[in-house]
């Protein structure tokens, strides 16, 4: 992996664990966090959204949406554990 698409990695990955701390209120962890979220985020919705039929397209943006929703799933399954 060139030193370019590592910075996109992790920008993706900010951005898309960005997006889902706004969407679960009160999961902010900082830009690190985020980013390990939305890269742990792209992982889940990359194994999860397929099995149920349910992808979009390539690109940038289809990559962001697809990490945005997997760290959603991610959050929630976070705050679960904490309830728990």
């Amino acid at each position: 992996m060139g030193l370019e698409s590592l910075l996109i990695f992790l920008i993706i990955g900010g951005v898309a664990g960005w997006l889902g701390s706004l969407l679960v209120k009160g999961a902010g962890m900082g830009l690190v966090g985020n980013i390990i979220v939305g890269i742990v985020g792209a992982f889940i919705a990359g194994f999860v959204l397929p099995m149920v039929g349910f992808a979009f397209g390539g690109g940038i943006v289809g990559s962001i949406l697809n990490a945005t929703i997997g760290a959603v799933i991610l959050l929630l399954l976070l705050r679960l554990i904490k309830r728990a």
